[in-house]
């Protein structure tokens, strides 16, 4: 099969699984929640909260990668390319701001996007060992400062952030740091997982293995260590709390669909055990971070067996991979009423119309639009840092 082989450097791996996670969240937006019967839908158990974590986790290896990879630049070249990944942070948040205009009814990650970069540039110094360690202490810690703050913070004001909340800048500032639905404070761990795992040598296949092995013992143990204590009679009383009129597992039941972005701000401490999706409890970052490096791993593994020929093809029909930015835009736009009315059964039309986007790009040897210009306006920043007579290195990622 003919088709542009992968540029040099770049982890054709990597683009495998932000196509699968930009498919994933366009399955839980299109797809119900439930079957009929009642039951969580396939959609809702396989991407519910999971294909969003993985684009944060891919966020931290993105920028690991933009920074040195496994050794981090050093000095000035360092700055330069911090500099480059604040203006695109910004860039990528505007973008999310304007997209909240559009009557979609989703809600759009791209402006708490954009703050995780920000969030995560004061940690581009560390090395794996050390970024394992922050992000697992980091996904302990956080719920807990938030389970504490927010009570405090403004109510937030919609699920999506739009301009019009410039307004309004601490109340805007709260909703994307604790309260919004992906609370860019605690989502933090899942960012500097993904900087740790884009510290390590991708291209080892004992990485890939141990991040398939490692993030699916950490899914699966975080989901039943969460069953076992959230099924005590003491927790299940909390969580009530006299404000459900029905059982336990009846609750847990009803927010498996998702939570909003953060446990209830009144609900007792004991919420912060549950692993609903879009909980931001450590158990959720811990299930949902799991997932995200198991998927990477998996995706490392497979395309390190395939031959050329069959990973340049892989490239190409996973090519929305490498234009994960324009094609989200494209879908909140489909998704307002007037372009494509809501249709619960039309999840593989939009797929095709994504995967064949990217996949005529990738053919054509073309980038993303978004992806064009945001590379464009963010690059003179790192220039103006850099040395002028200083040689730029070849990038790693």
């Amino acid at each position: 099969m003919s088709g542009p082989a992968p540029p040099p450097g770049r982890f054709v791996a990597l683009d495998v699984a932000r196509c699968l996670a930009l498919l994933g969240m366009v399955a839980t937006h299109v797809v119900a929640p439930r079957d009929p019967d009642g039951t969580l839908s396939a959609a809702q158990w396989l991407a519910g909260g999971r294909a969003s974590a993985l684009f944060a986790v891919l966020a931290g290896v993105t920028i690991a990668l933009a920074t040195g990879g496994p050794t981090p630049y050093v000095g000035r070249e360092r700055w330069a390319r911090c500099a480059s990944l604040a203006v695109r942070a910004l860039l990528v948040a505007g973008l999310g701001l304007l997209l909240g205009l559009p009557d979609s009814g989703l809600a759009v990650i791209l402006t708490y996007y954009g703050v995780l970069f920000l969030l995560g540039l004061p940690f581009v110094a560390l090395r794996a060992p050390a970024l394992f360690a922050l992000a697992a202490l980091w996904a302990v810690v956080a719920p807990l400062v938030s389970h504490l703050v927010r009570p405090h913070l403004p109510d937030r004001g919609y699920e999506s952030p739009d301009p019009s909340q410039l307004a309004e800048p601490g109340r805007l500032l709260a909703e994307l740091l604790f309260t919004g639905y992906y609370p860019a404070f605690a989502w933090l761990a899942l960012l500097l997982l993904g900087m740790a795992i884009g510290r390590t040598d991708l291209r080892s296949r004992a990485v890939g293995v141990a991040l398939a092995a490692g993030g699916l013992a950490l899914a699966v143990g975080a989901t039943l260590l969460s069953r076992a204590l959230t099924a005590r009679a003491d927790v299940v009383e909390a969580l009530l709390d006299g404000r459900w009129e029905t059982s336990g597992p009846e609750v847990l039941d009803a927010v498996a669909t998702g939570m909003g972005g953060t446990t209830p701000t009144e609900g007792a401490w004991q919420w912060l055990l549950v692993v609903a999706p879009h909980s931001a409890t450590p158990f959720d970052l811990a299930q949902a971070g799991g997932s995200a490096a198991a998927v990477i791993g998996l995706c490392l593994l497979v395309v390190a067996l395939l031959p050329e020929t069959a990973t340049i093809a892989l490239r190409v029909l996973a090519g929305a991979g490498t234009m994960t930015l324009s094609l989200y835009a494209l879908h909140i736009v489909l998704r307002t009423e007037a372009l494509w009315p809501p249709d619960e059964g039309s999840f593989h039309w939009h797929a095709l119309v994504l995967l064949g986007i990217g996949a005529a790009y990738v053919a054509a040897g073309r980038r993303g639009p978004l992806e064009r210009l945001v590379g464009r306006l963010s690059a003179p920043a790192g220039e103006r840092v850099r040395s002028p007579g200083a040689p730029r290195p070849a990038g790693r990622g």
